[in-house]
């Protein structure tokens, strides 16, 4: 019988998984950082106020950011692979940030120096929890007694189930990452327009609607989930928030009552893409049937 190598779970911060579900299930964090008035930081540090953070952005703070480097990436993977371990790593999306092409140089450099590991690099197409879910999926699979090969091509089968629907409170963000005009970010703070946003089927950021008011863009994104989820089996749907966490509970109490779902998991939007975000977003990850959306 062929001897199975244990194997890791391995994601990025901009996963935004909280730190005790990362503990439980022994998952390895590759950390992003970002710079505030001089000093770097890097998301996987716990004693980050994220509060404090989006604080600061609210008083017109502009932070940078800085995405896992391959270096990090192969010392993390070598680690693993010297005590015999295989690593499946899900990784931010490369369509937003460098971090997927760190971790596939990094896993390279891993398989030539240890040709026995398996080094699998996933590139989720996705952002903060909606990357989280694939990882909670994985956990789950490998727990119930999954292959390494077995998760990894459940997740490529999969990814374009993972379903992301989001909003912003100041468009003035998303103009200064260049993802909207700076024409709409006058005119739509002005109209107090928001935009609703997904991540499309290539990983990127795309606006889908835009809807008068920040109580009419919350419920916009539960409404959206219901042309997504049929067939689909939610049994938890994970909701990230840039400092709001009382919307992102009207929200979880608003998919309660229209779609019975009890579990749910919240965190914050790491400052790593909350820098891009800004205060205000709110975001809904969930399983469905496509990424396609007609604007």
């Amino acid at each position: 019988m062929e001897n199975v190598r244990d194997y890791v779970i391995s994601t990025d911060t901009n996963s935004d998984l909280p730190f005790s579900f990362v503990d439980e299930n022994n998952i390895n964090l590759l950390a992003l950082g970002y710079t505030m008035d001089g000093v770097t930081r890097f998301t996987d540090d716990r004693t980050i106020d994220q509060h404090e953070f989006y604080e600061q952005m609210r008083a017109g703070k502009m932070p940078t950011t800085t995405q896992v480097n391959p270096e990090q990436a192969e010392k993390s993977f070598k680690q693993f692979a010297s005590e015999g371990k295989d690593v499946l790593h899900i990784a931010f999306s490369s369509e937003l940030s460098g971090s997927y092409n760190s971790a596939e140089m990094g896993a390279k450099e891993t398989r030539e120096q240890y040709p026995e590991a398996k080094i699998i690099v996933i590139d989720s197409l996705s952002a903060s929890l909606g990357q989280g879910l694939m990882v909670y999926y994985a956990v789950k699979m490998r727990n119930e007694g999954k292959s390494i090969d077995e998760v990894a091509a459940w997740l490529e089968e999969h990814k374009q189930n993972f379903l992301h629907f989001f909003t912003v409170e100041d468009l003035n963000h998303l103009y200064r990452g260049g993802r909207v005009s700076k024409a709409t970010a006058v005119v739509g703070t002005m109209l107090g327009i928001k935009p609703v946003m997904h991540v499309d089927a290539q990983g990127r950021l795309v606006p889908i609607g835009k809807v008068r008011g920040r109580k009419q863009s919350l419920l916009n994104l539960v409404n959206r989930m219901e042309a997504k989820m049929e067939g689909f089996d939610n049994d938890v749907v994970f909701i990230s928030h840039g400092d709001c966490l009382e919307e992102a509970q009207f929200c979880a109490d608003e998919i309660k009552k229209k779609y019975k779902i009890k579990n749910f998991i919240f965190n914050y939007v790491a400052p790593s893409i909350g820098a891009h975000s800004g205060p205000g977003t709110l975001a809904i990850f969930f399983l469905g049937k496509d990424r396609h959306e007609d604007k």
